[in-house]
């Protein structure tokens, strides 16, 4: 049976890591306010392909040697949960973003936006790593092969990344015309947001 309290889990996850402020959305806004929401989108999209990438990657690798060796995933889970609170860590330790005007942004034709936003996630190996990390501690269907649900957990966070980072793209003139001020509460607040959504993530990963 599906467990879907854990596949809810996973989505209000993801949501809140994807609204996050990072290098990636902040490039994202960027664009979007200099350019127009399409130079934003064409990003996306390849952000989002090279996310695709790191899914098929985990299903046919990690997610199969766990098939085989299912004992292992408890292992795997704990490295996760302990990743997630370094990562924490790191943000502590980095203190909030104050302000999002040390991007530089220029223009570019949109088969170039879609290889720069691909590139960046495709060879960033903490991405392919947070998803081995990530994933294993939200398998919703005992009885469903580990690639198949692995497979499943990359469309979700695919399709709710996609739609947050559509929202920063058309939002994002809004934010960035406040206050300085304002940018900064707004930053810190997500920033401690960030900290507390690994934190939980550990702990649920720790739990039996």
């Amino acid at each position: 049976m599906i467990e879907f309290q854990v596949l809810i889990s996973f989505s209000v996850a993801v949501f809140f890591l994807a609204i996050s402020p990072g290098p990636d959305n902040i490039f994202v806004a960027f664009q979007s306010l200099r350019f127009g929401f399409k130079s934003g989108l064409w990003v996306i999209m390849g952000l989002m392909s090279g996310c695709l990438v790191h899914t098929v990657l985990g299903a046919f690798g990690a997610a199969v040697f766990l098939s085989r060796f299912p004992f292992l995933l408890i292992g795997i889970k704990m490295i996760g949960a302990l990743y997630l609170v370094y990562l924490a860590y790191k943000l502590y330790k980095q203190g909030a973003p104050k302000t999002l005007s040390v991007i530089e942004v220029v223009y570019k034709k949109p088969i170039d936006l879609y290889q720069q936003g691909f590139v960046m996630s495709v060879l960033n190996p903490k991405v392919g790593l947070f998803f081995i990390a990530f994933f294993p501690g939200f398998l919703f269907m005992p009885s469903l092969p580990f690639w198949t649900q692995f497979l499943a957990l990359g469309g979700v966070f695919i399709l709710i990344s996609t739609m947050v980072f559509s929202s920063i793209a058309l939002l994002s003139s809004v934010l960035l015309n406040t206050a300085s001020k304002s940018q900064a509460v707004f930053f810190i607040a997500l920033h401690w947001l960030q900290i507390v959504l690994f934190i939980g993530i550990a702990i649920f990963l720790f739990l039996p």
